[in-house]
């Protein structure tokens, strides 16, 4: 086709999940439960160690930006899911380029995340003596720096190679959200380069730390394997299956999402995956991480029923 008879596309549809209307419906309830779920238990975490002292630990720092990054990425996706739900499923230009930018953001820096989090971990078992040190406020910081502007540098650079491309048509994206993988194919542009860095970044943010993070645990498990006491290998294993299985899901999630292009598209499936890491584990962290967290659970209590 001519440059001067292609028509440039100023407007997206998103795909809806059904047509059905009283799935829809279904699918409403079900996504604006995990919405209410995701931004008060996230909320509810926030607040309850910024208020308790002795929640000021590494550990619930980290935790602290892990529940910020879930609330961003929920009030991301989740709102235009829900409207396109009842009203209009369309996205603007702009306004597709800008929810790929933040969650392409929020995605990476929460996969940075998990391996600082391991680390952290990793020192808390493995190193205790110099944990004080090795895990100061200011290498928090350090460490809480780079995960933010690490994720942000990788999506600005992956959203500035989409500028350039040109979308003549068709303009239906075949998913709920503007996701990179499911933009490019609409494309009539070539995309080998931007299918080059999406997968360079993935294999980094993904593969990469998802080593890291299993690199750090492999110690973790052979540190507690070597406590003699049971009572103390239940607490150590405590402070570490909430993270393990955090980790696990969002990976696999991830990284299926990101290489399966490759491989082609599995439709529904790619769409369920979508939803595990975009709405459910966002919604599933706040639980994860503190049903079985006695230290919050205390200091959660004394927020709601202060003496």
């Amino acid at each position: 086709m001519a440059p001067e008879n292609q028509s440039v596309v100023t407007m997206f549809i998103l795909q809806n999940f059904v047509d059905d209307p009283w799935i829809q419906d279904a699918l409403f309830c079900f996504f604006f439960i995990l919405f209410m779920v995701a931004i008060v238990g996230n909320g509810l975490i926030i607040t309850t160690i910024h208020r308790s002292p002795s929640l000021h630990t590494p550990m619930y720092f980290f935790l602290v930006n892990l529940a910020l990054m879930d609330v961003i990425c929920t009030v991301t996706v989740l709102p235009k899911v829900l409207q396109s739900l009842v009203t209009e499923n369309t996205i603007s230009y702009g306004g597709c380029l800008t929810q790929m930018f933040i969650f392409s953001w929020v995605l990476g820096s929460e996969l940075l995340l998990f391996s600082a989090m391991a680390y952290d971990r990793f020192l808390a078992i493995c190193r205790p003596l110099h944990y004080g040190t090795l895990m100061s406020g200011r290498v928090c910081m350090a460490l809480a720096t780079f995960v933010w502007f690490t994720g942000a540098l990788n999506s600005l650079v992956l959203t500035c190679l989409v500028l350039p491309l040109s979308f003549c048509g068709p303009n239906i994206i075949t998913h709920f959200f503007c996701e990179i993988p499911s933009v490019l194919v609409l494309s009539c542009s070539p995309t080998f380069i931007n299918d080059i860095m999406t997968v360079i970044a993935d294999m980094f943010l993904t593969g990469l730390n998802f080593l890291l993070t299993m690199t750090s645990y492999s110690f973790i498990i052979a540190s507690i394997l070597r406590i003699r006491s049971v009572e103390g290998k239940k607490r150590a294993f405590s402070t570490c299956s909430a993270h393990l299985i955090v980790v696990t899901l969002y990976y696999s999630t991830v990284l299926y999402t990101y290489v399966r292009p490759a491989l082609g598209t599995a439709g529904v499936l790619d769409k369920v995956i979508a939803v595990l890491y975009t709405t459910v584990t966002p919604s599933l962290n706040p639980l994860i991480y503190t049903l079985r967290n006695k230290e919050f659970k205390a200091s959660f209590k004394k927020l709601l029923f202060p003496q």
